[in-house]
């Protein structure tokens, strides 16, 4: 809480108000310790501060949404709005995983693309191996058929 005082004015024998202005008056400088007719009365309580008004809070909408990924490139999505789930176990590519991290911020692109990285370069090395048990298998055909 706030409370405003004002300072008390030692007594004065200088009236608030002359009784009659002279030209002469009026052209006097005006003495500080005397109030002038446009100044605000030092004997009016100042008022307090206006409150300001109580300003809606804006009503938070959380919702937890979680991407899996697996070593195998396989990325599933699930959407949660508190302990419900409005959508669970959904399929989705690794490249729209990884468009939607970089929309909403670096910091979530950057690991997001690295996981990405990790396991495009496992599956690379998947494919290298089975081209080579593929042509083994081959050149095994091969010999048998001679």
């Amino acid at each position: 809480m706030t409370v405003d005082t004002l300072a008390v004015e030692a007594p004065s024998d200088v009236a608030d108000t002359p009784d009659t202005l002279t030209p002469t008056d009026a052209a006097a400088p005006a003495d500080p310790t005397t109030p002038t007719p446009d100044a605000p009365e030092a004997d009016k309580p100042k008022k307090a501060p206006a409150k300001k008004a109580a300003s809606k809070k804006t009503k938070t909408l959380e919702l937890t949404l979680t991407v899996t990924g697996t070593a195998d490139g396989e990325w599933h999505a699930e959407l949660k709005q508190g302990s419900t789930y409005l959508a669970r176990n959904l399929a989705v590519a690794a490249a729209a995983v990884s468009r939607a991290a970089k929309e909403l911020h670096e910091d979530l692109s950057t690991p997001i693309d690295e996981v990405i990285e990790a396991a495009r370069e496992q599956q690379a090395a998947k494919v290298a191996a089975l081209e080579a048990e593929l042509e083994a298998a081959r050149k095994a055909l091969a010999d048998l058929a001679d």
